[in-house]
């Protein structure tokens, strides 16, 4: 099977780029199996995604891509490989559950090292996936200490490519998310910008709202306010208390990480003034 390989680019625009680009392409023999392209022109930026095949030494291609492209280029020529995947969480299981049943499914190309929570109430679901489970509590201990046994923990687990927070329900400090800094994809429940912070859906029912969604984003040390990845929404009435609308809103939730999770390890992503861009 001919080997495929993913060709991300995010430099300045300029004319002739997708030609210069495509003209590598052609004369190192590569066929390309999907390609997209797109131009912020508030700020002059290109991002190009092409999905290639073909034999060629991925170092070799990345030097002639570089030597076209503008200067600063971002620019990554990746060999598809399953990336290494920690879900945490707390008490809630429904994002974690759609997740393992995905996993189990084949629909997500990844390797889950671990789970890792702050409670044990999880281990008995995620066991039967035969996936390790850790619990490092925060009882006895203040923030600070949580998090660094948190670090250590995770670091044990080797490199991780991604950390998907499904629903694990308490705040990271700038330190946790420097260290995995644009590896971060937390499940919102709501619509953000909207109802940023606790109990969302109460505040969506006392606003009178007549839709809810749920937000997966990336992480950052804004709470709530990093690059958005996937959002989906469901109409309500006035007829919802909002405890129902917590229980449709759980369905939202879970479709909407699991989305984003696949995007991620598809790397289908690009980040660019906290805004994304999804090819």
């Amino acid at each position: 099977m001919t080997k495929q390989y993913r060709v991300l680019i995010d430099c300045n625009d300029e004319k002739g780029l997708v030609y210069k680009v495509s003209s590598i392409f052609f004369h190192r023999n590569l066929n390309i199996i999907s390609n997209n392209e797109f131009v912020d022109k508030t700020h002059n930026k290109f991002f190009m995604r092409s999905v290639v095949a073909g034999e060629i030494d991925p170092a070799t291609l990345k030097q002639e891509l570089l030597e076209v492209l503008p200067k600063n280029a971002n620019l990554d020529v990746i060999a598809p490989r399953k990336k290494n995947v920690v879900l945490m969480a707390t008490k809630e299981s429904h994002a974690l559950g759609d997740i393992l049943i995905r996993y189990e499914a084949g629909e997500l190309d990844c390797r889950i090292v671990g789970v890792v929570s702050n409670y044990d109430l999880l281990e008995p679901l995620v066991s039967k996936f035969n996936i390790p489970y850790y619990t490092v509590s925060h009882e006895g201990c203040d923030r600070d200490e949580h998090e660094n046994r948190l670090l250590a923990q995770l670091s044990e687990l080797g490199e991780i490519d991604y950390i998907v927070l499904a629903k694990y329900m308490r705040i990271l400090t700038s330190k946790f998310v420097q260290t995995y800094e644009d590896k971060i994809i937390n499940i919102h429940h709501s619509f953000l910008p909207a109802f940023i912070g606790a109990n969302p859906y109460k505040q969506a029912y006392e606003r009178g709202v007549k839709i809810i969604g749920a937000t997966a984003h990336f992480v950052n040390n804004n709470l709530d306010e990093g690059p958005i990845i996937a959002q989906d929404v469901i109409h309500v009435n006035h007829a919802h208390g909002w405890e129902e609308m917590q229980r449709q809103g759980r369905d939202v939730e879970k479709i909407v990480l699991s989305k984003a999770l696949k995007l991620a390890l598809e790397d289908r992503i690009f980040v660019h003034t906290n805004k994304t861009i999804i090819f």
